[in-house]
């Protein structure tokens, strides 16, 4: 795995705009610093911005190689997705997706793969506001039923009795995707939803609305892939 180097401009409501850049280990999450160019030394987004609200991503999260997920994390929790692009592939600016007051001790975590890494990562945003990112990585013919990042349990599990209204997703996998991306599958193993999954070397992913569910306990997020 190469140390890379993720990097993002963070546009705050008081008219900042935060630059960061860390050098990260490709397949391991790694927190995103402020970079050291226009401030004095490395420091966490909370720590940095306290008080503060992300409202826009002039530039999400980049890597050189390959990107799958990143989320701004409060004491152990998701408590906002965050899109991510590759490095030359970024499309436009985009908002974040939720309104967040920055406290002491958030931080931005990413995700940064190689080009070949199959890791799939699905992020979503509920009707309650609650933000989840699930990941699987397939290994060829067959089903991966993705699981959350921080839990380890499945979408249904995770978020019973909630509803889905936006999301997103990421892989390599491309032409290997058998439904194109991730459909979420009911107790009787029937599609009730779904999103496609954008290939980041190609295309800057972005949270969509189409394709929205209800998710229920025993629930699932399944990948398919043909190899």
């Amino acid at each position: 795995m190469a140390t890379v180097t993720v990097k993002a401009q963070l546009l705050l409501n008081t008219g900042e705009v935060v630059s960061c850049s860390t050098s990260m280990v490709e397949g391991t999450e790694t927190e995103l610093l402020t970079g050291t160019t226009y401030a004095t030394a490395a420091t966490s987004i909370g720590q940095f911005a306290n008080g503060k609200v992300i409202t826009q991503l002039i530039q999400p999260p980049t890597a050189p190689n390959g990107i799958s997920y990143a989320y701004l994390e409060r004491r152990g929790a998701i408590v906002s997705v965050i899109p991510v692009a590759l490095d030359g592939k970024q499309e436009s600016p985009c908002p974040m997706p939720a309104s967040v007051v920055l406290q002491a001790g958030d931080v931005i975590r990413v995700m940064a793969s190689t080009a070949a890494s199959r890791l799939f990562s699905y992020s979503v945003i509920t009707n309650n506001g609650i933000h989840a990112i699930f990941t699987g990585t397939p290994s060829g013919s067959g089903n991966t039923d993705l699981t959350h990042v921080l839990s380890g349990q499945s979408i249904g599990q995770s978020l019973t009795g909630l509803r889905v209204m936006a999301h997103m997703a990421t892989s390599v996998d491309g032409s290997k995707l058998s439904t194109g991306g991730v459909l979420c599958l009911n107790d009787r193993g029937l599609p009730v939803g779904g999103c496609s999954a954008i290939v980041p070397q190609n295309l800057q992913p972005k949270l969509n609305s189409m394709g929205g569910y209800n998710v229920n306990l025993n629930f699932v997020a399944r990948v398919t892939t043909s190899a």
